[in-house]
């Protein structure tokens, strides 16, 4: 622990405009939710519980800073494992979510009070095993040895493939993205992010044909090309997209107002307090 003595000192030697950003950012989100009516099946306040969520975030964001990033990096085996142990657990023990398409992700704990998504805790681990396992690469002179950036690949594909097993893709592209970002940002050479995306390229073709994707997944993809309310597919499978889109047309350049949106009032789009909350905002 770092000797800050004083709120006082603590003040004046955080980042002040990270804190201003990120509060700003907050109150704007809770503004927002702050629109949305409650559950309707459980009365359940989005609003009282985000704001409960973001106390607890800034509480332990406050407590991090205080720890050196260097110990808690040190302790990356047992971050490892541990994150390891829930994606396991949950793959086993977990609850199932469906989702307008009668697909199941399996990616929750039921923890009786609330219910807990574990890959957002993994994210958080994610980011100092691989920041560790970059900086051990940078330190030893290896990030540009061909066999190293491959173990890099695979120490994300790891978090991915768990994931993908959930059926819970989405926090996939995640992972992905964030896989990217730290090994740009750590200076790995371009040519293998260009032999990265070519791979890709090639193998999503693949993957659509065989099956990879579920009849689900292909058809949420091919109907951003079809939202016309006319159609079927585009109601069955872009209803959210087209209630969404709806939703922010109806609020034109300026929007409705706070708490006068008919259509956030009357919740037309579904999980718009979560997926969809640019529906809130337009």
């Amino acid at each position: 622990m770092q000797g800050l003595k004083t709120v006082g000192e603590y003040a004046r030697r955080t980042d002040k405009l990270y804190w201003f950003l990120m509060l700003a950012v907050s109150a704007y989100s809770l503004l927002l939710l702050r629109t949305v009516p409650p559950d309707p099946d459980s009365g359940k306040s989005y609003f009282a519980t985000m704001l409960l969520a973001v106390a607890v975030g800034y509480l332990g964001a406050v407590v991090l800073t205080l720890v050196d990033y260097h110990e808690i990096a040190s302790f990356w085996y047992i971050i490892a494992g541990f994150c390891l142990f829930l994606m396991l657990y949950t793959l086993q023990f977990g609850i199932s979510v469906q989702n307008s398409g009668g697909v199941n992700a399996k990616a929750w704990i039921d923890l009786k009070v609330t219910t807990f998504q574990p890959s957002e805790l993994v994210k958080i681990g994610f980011m100092v095993t691989f920041g560790k396992h970059l900086a051990a690469l940078e330190e030893r002179g290896l990030l540009k040895s061909p066999l190293h950036v491959v173990l890099l690949a695979c120490h994300a594909l790891v978090p991915i493939a768990l994931v993908h097993l959930q059926n819970d893709d989405g926090a996939g592209i995640i992972f992905f993205c964030m896989f990217v970002a730290m090994a740009f940002a750590a200076g790995i050479q371009l040519r293998y992010f260009a032999i990265l995306f070519a791979g890709i390229g090639v193998a999503l073709p693949l993957a659509w044909k065989y099956d990879v994707f579920s009849y689900y997944q292909k058809q949420r993809i091919l109907v951003t090309y079809h939202l016309d309310e006319s159609l079927d597919i585009a109601r069955r499978y872009g209803y959210q997209q087209i209630q969404g889109r709806t939703s922010i047309g109806s609020g034109g350049l300026l929007g409705r107002g706070l708490f006068q949106s008919p259509r956030v009032n009357s919740r037309m789009v579904p999980v718009q307090e979560s997926d969809y909350i640019f529906s809130v905002a337009g």
